[in-house]
C-alpha cells in the first residue's frame, strides 16, 4: 500500500491543518444538515434525511473534519442500474473551511475510496450559475485525467416547485490517480 493511501485502509486520510475525512457516522447528520442549510445554496433536505443518509449510504459518502468539528461532506449513493458510478448528491464546506481544498479533497478521496470497488465514474447536478461547482467537478476532471460530459439536464419545468434547470454531467472514467501533493492545501 503506498504512502498516500496508508490512512485509507481504516477509512481515515489526513490532509492540510490536520484536517481527517472520514466516513459519516448517524452522530455526524445534525452537522451535515447544519453545514447544507448554512451553504445557502444547497437544497435543504430535512434533519432526519441527513441522519438517514449517514445510516445507509456511509459507505459512498465523506466527512471532513478539523479536531471533532465537522468542517465538509459529501454525500452520495451508487447507482443501482449502473453500480460502476457514485452519484454525488450534495457536497459543502462550512465558510471557516473555504478556500483550502476541503471540497476537493473530498472528492478525490471518495474516488479513491470507491475506485477500490470499480467505480470509474461520477455523476452530479449543477445549476449553470453555480460557477463554484462547476469549477470544483471540472477541477477533479483535470486531476484525475478524465473526462467530463454533460449528461442530460432537469429543466426548471421538469420540478414541481420553484427550481432552477440542473445539468447532469459524467465525469470519468477515473483511471490515474493525482500525485496527492499536487493537490491544493
Amino acid at each position: 500500500m503506498s504512502g498516500k493511501h496508508a490512512n485509507r485502509a481504516n477509512g481515515d486520510i489526513r490532509g492540510p491543518s490536520e484536517r481527517e475525512i472520514n466516513k459519516p457516522s448517524i452522530e455526524d447528520g445534525g452537522a451535515i444538515w447544519r453545514i447544507a442549510r448554512d451553504s445557502g445554496k444547497l437544497d435543504l433536505n430535512s434533519s432526519y434525511a441527513y441522519l438517514m443518509w449517514c445510516h445507509d449510504f456511509a459507505d459512498t459518502s465523506l466527512v471532513a473534519r478539523v479536531g471533532d468539528e465537522v468542517v465538509g461532506f459529501v454525500i452520495g449513493y451508487r447507482r443501482p442500474v449502473a453500480p460502476d458510478t457514485v452519484v454525488v448528491w450534495q457536497i459543502a464546506v462550512d465558510g471557516s473551511q473555504r478556500g483550502r481544498g476541503t471540497a476537493g479533497a473530498l472528492l478525490d478521496a471518495l474516488v479513491s475510496r470507491l475506485a477500490d470497488e470499480g467505480v470509474r465514474y461520477m455523476e452530479t447536478t449543477i445549476t449553470p450559475d453555480n460557477a463554484p461547482s462547476n469549477a470544483l467537478f471540472a477541477s477533479l476532471a483535470k486531476r484525475w485525467s478524465a473526462g467530463m460530459d454533460q449528461a442530460g439536464t432537469f429543466d426548471a419545468g421538469d420540478f414541481p416547485d420553484e427550481h432552477e434547470s440542473e445539468v447532469r454531467f459524467r465525469i470519468g472514467p477515473f483511471v490515474k490517480e493525482p500525485d496527492i501533493r499536487s493537490m491544493s492545501a
